[in-house]
């Protein structure tokens, strides 16, 4: 199979594959899929944990954040035929996680991750793995973020305009704050 160019030049990949789970997505994952389909002609992004919703550490929907990565792609104006938006649920049994992605998305000759569980998986089946240059990794994580928008603080400056304008629009933060709270009486006795 001959490699088409991209719009960088030559690729030196056909397809990568970049899982996440996008809670949500923010500027440092942009610059991931920028990186990525500067060294690829397609990418695959696999929405990650796409059972879970409505708790603290995945409080947005895979809908929702499949569609946040289209409205960050799209404000970007990265060719939507350069990649698929894919989501893929949980599997519990660390042994059968990658063979279960792979029966989920396309084919793909390259995996580009920095998270040390996903980037072993890939590695002892066989796959080729690839680190991502981190982008301004001390504040821009979705951990931060959550507990940014907890706090009251400057939460969408880490964030394409696009997303940030969609979490306010479904009140995310609003769902965010709700599911922090506790009916549980705590007793200060001992």
């Amino acid at each position: 199979m001959e490699k088409e160019s991209n719009s960088k030049g030559n690729a030196k990949f056909i397809r990568a594959l970049y899982v996440g789970r996008f809670q949500p997505f923010h500027l440092g994952h942009l610059e991931a899929i920028k990186y990525i389909l500067s060294t690829a002609n397609e990418i695959i992004i696999a929405v990650g944990s796409s059972q879970e919703s409505h708790t603290l550490e995945n409080p947005f929907t895979a809908g929702e954040r499949i569609y946040m990565i289209r409205l960050a792609l799209d404000e970007e104006k990265i060719d939507p035929r350069r990649y698929y938006i894919i989501p893929v649920a949980d599997v519990y049994i660390h042994s059968l996680w990658v063979s279960h992605v792979c029966s989920q998305v396309p084919k793909f000759d390259v995996v580009y991750s920095n998270e040390p569980l996903t980037r072993r998986l890939f590695i002892e089946s066989g796959f080729k793995v690839e680190s991502i240059p981190f982008y301004k990794r001390e504040i821009c994580s979705a951990t931060e973020i959550r507990r940014r928008m907890l706090l009251d603080l400057n939460w969408e400056e880490l964030l394409p305009k696009s997303v940030a304008a969609y979490i306010k629009e479904i009140n995310g933060v609003e769902r965010l704050k709700d599911l922090a709270k506790t009916d549980k009486i705590i007793s200060l006795r001992s």
